[in-house]
């Protein structure tokens, strides 16, 4: 009887056992955080449209604000089991890179990490970033096609294990499921939700996560946002900034108020010269005015800024009126107080900080000699020539 009863008692002690297992297994529903032992997060100061959760051994889970995730796997590491199927694996080293988002080329020039992009969705011609430019000149980064036509072809022969894209490719979802039916990740860079132009250049913190350069990203980034916290304790000038071009049809095109060039120049001290321009809740970043409703508020602007990275750099504010007789009444005009972007402006997400410095130093310095600055420069009178330098 006793030895019965022992064996019964044995058999119950290993179903409890099984059964202990099973629902140990279970209890981890694919979480990364019952699969890996978490051991902190990434700090951010702007950026909030992706997050960086750090686990034991070197692994990291990337969260973008569209919903999607990425484990990063160290390089010799293996890919840890039961993870959720929504979580996309990306194994170090990461290269053979499709770039498509514009912004983030600037960001791996700036990590010395250009070698790990094989393949651009923008053509030699249309960049502005020097490196960029030379590394496909040479057939080091080769042009792919756009983001809605890819050469699905020449990105596979060439091991492509990134794409990354930028928000475009919500217009053209089908793109993005094929490469991933082909085995290529994609993460669609989120950086032009940021509210804040430094949350912008904060995703050079991603990139140089995924590139094992993280203390570098954080020293280019601590570096433009210093230029923040000079400027942080200074007052307003309440001078006012008109931003905007002239397109070929002769209408303003002007920045939405709230977007983040005008935040720019608020946060160098300025007014934007539009209260409130534009919907809010709609994607698009410009708003197109017949230049009679253009002229009756940016006539009274303090400064001018063109945006020259559309139609061309302008050379003189002769120039900038041919464009429209209209111009020639405004007070930044009378005043010259024309000032003009380089066409390197919006592919530099990496120096943002130094472009809200330069806006501070136009709309503060009474130098009449200063007319260059390292993202703008001022447009000389009628008949003047612009000085040499330009960038």
């Amino acid at each position: 009887m006793i030895k019965k009863r022992c064996m019964f008692t044995a058999v119950i002690i290993m179903i409890l056992l099984i059964m202990g297992c099973t629902q140990s297994k279970d209890n981890t529903d694919g979480n990364p955080e019952n699969v890996l032992q978490q051991e902190g997060n990434m700090e951010f100061k702007y950026a909030q449209n992706f997050n960086v959760d750090y686990y034991k051994g070197g692994y990291s889970i990337i969260s973008v604000s569209d919903g999607t995730r990425y484990l990063v796997v160290p390089e010799g590491q293996d890919v840890p089991a039961d993870l959720d199927k929504d979580i996309t694996v990306l194994k170090q080293p990461i290269n053979n890179i499709y770039l498509v988002a514009t912004s983030s080329m600037c960001l791996f020039d700036a990590l010395n990490s250009l070698d790990a992009i094989k393949f651009s969705g923008t053509k030699a011609e249309e960049w502005y970033i020097e490196n960029a430019r030379s590394a496909m000149e040479a057939g080091n980064i080769i042009y792919a096609g756009k983001y809605n036509i890819p050469d699905y072809e020449l990105i596979m022969s060439g091991n492509c294990n990134l794409a990354i894209e930028s928000t475009m490719i919500n217009h053209t979802p089908e793109v993005k499921e094929k490469l991933k039916e082909l085995g290529i990740p994609v993460i669609t860079d989120q950086s032009s939700y940021e509210t804040h132009p430094l949350g912008r250049t904060e995703w050079i913190k991603l990139y140089g996560l995924l590139m094992g350069k993280e203390s570098e990203a954080k020293q280019i980034f601590d570096k433009q946002a210093g230029y923040i916290e000079e400027l942080a304790n200074k007052d307003k000038t309440d001078k006012t900034v008109a931003f905007f071009y002239i397109s070929s049809s002769g209408n303003a095109i002007a920045r939405k108020s709230g977007d983040y060039v005008t935040r720019m120049i608020e946060a160098a001290g300025g007014n934007y010269i539009f209260g409130h321009l534009g919907d809010p809740e709609s994607a698009t970043s410009t708003v197109t005015l017949e230049m009679e409703e253009f002229y009756a508020t940016a006539k009274n602007a303090d400064y001018i800024i063109y945006n020259s990275t559309i139609d061309g750099e302008l050379s003189s504010v002769e120039e900038l009126m041919g464009k429209n007789s209209l111009l020639k009444d405004f007070k930044a005009v009378q005043n010259n107080n024309v000032w003009c972007t380089g066409k390197n402006m919006f592919q530099e997400t990496t120096h943002f900080g130094l472009m809200i410095s330069d806006i501070h130093r136009m709309l503060t310095d009474n130098d009449n000699d200063l007319t260059e600055l390292n993202f703008i420069y001022k447009l000389p009178a009628a008949d003047g020539e612009k000085s040499d330098g330009k960038k």
